[in-house]
């Protein structure tokens, strides 16, 4: 059987990608305990994906850095998209999960739980219907990230699904951390495109979990930012003044002439004698 060497540093290097595939591994059993969560009546209503790989990543990344800047009213906003578009791309790799029931098949119990009234009409009159089916393609956009309302039940369930990820990412030792951000970024690019919300959850198996003890200004202060900063100031700094390399090597040390009268006598003797003439000639 061939060694396999996993080790999380340098990053990107054979070892380290190694090292993501537990992680991969892991994100296929924690997408079986989303689909395997409770739901109401047992109807399925979850899809998830797997985004993994630098490309991908910094795609959402970039999506979500664009995002910041859509809520300029919210002072949190902004820090929160950017300084969690780091994580991204420090995590392994990226579960997303969506809920394909919640804007288009309300449970129809007249449960109320959305604050409509019976038989789910609020859900119904905010979107195209007919013979009591909605028509999401023919719905018109309200303007929010999340295009609501949605059913309550299904986003109920959905947060079942979410716990049961967690839960069991937590018995896997893998770290898991569940993102709004990361989910209406990865919406927009296309992912779970079936669903109206979307939750994305980076994941990683790293000595220090990416997503949490995050500085202020993350973003500023992250993995990458920090070697790169000291990528670029080590190659400033090594050019001191230009001197040729050549010059640098230092003098051999000088044997001691007490130690070298122990060592080799004659010649002590003779640097003595060369050192007395040296002395007269003066």
């Amino acid at each position: 059987m061939p060694r396999i060497y996993l080790n999380e540093y340098p990053f990107r290097s054979p070892e380290d990608e190694e090292r993501k595939q537990g992680t991969l591994l892991a994100a296929r059993l924690l997408a079986g305990a989303a689909f395997t969560a409770p739901k109401a009546g047992g109807v399925d209503q979850i899809e998830v994906e797997i985004v993994y790989g630098k490309a991908e990543q910094d795609a959402i990344a970039n999506k979500m850095e664009e995002l910041a800047k859509a809520n300029p009213k919210n002072r949190l906003w902004k820090p929160m998209f950017k300084s969690e578009a780091v994580m991204v791309r420090e995590a392994d790799c990226i579960l997303i999960l969506g809920n394909f029931r919640a804007a288009q098949t309300p449970i129809d119990l007249a449960c109320g739980l959305c604050g409509g009234v019976a038989n789910c009409d609020r859900v119904y009159q905010a979107r195209a219907n007919r013979y009591g089916q909605i028509d999401l393609a023919d719905s018109e956009p309200r303007g929010t990230i999340i295009n609501g309302p949605l059913c309550c039940m299904r986003t109920t369930d959905f947060g079942f699904a979410i716990g049961s990820v967690l839960y069991l990412a937590n018995r896997l030792f893998v770290d898991a951390r569940p993102f709004m951000s990361v989910g209406v970024a990865a919406r927009h690019l296309g992912y779970c495109p079936n669903s109206e919300i979307v939750v994305g959850i980076p994941l990683a198996t790293l000595s220090k979990n990416p997503m949490v003890d995050i500085l202020p200004d993350y973003h500023f202060f992250s993995r990458d930012r920090v070697i790169d900063s000291t990528r670029k100031t080590y190659v400033i700094a090594r050019m001191v003044n230009w001197f040729d390399y050549r010059n640098w090597y230092p003098k051999e040390a000088e044997v001691p002439l007490r130690q070298l009268r122990r060592e080799n006598p004659e010649e002590a003797l003779k640097m003595a004698e060369a050192a007395e003439k040296e002395d007269e000639s003066i």
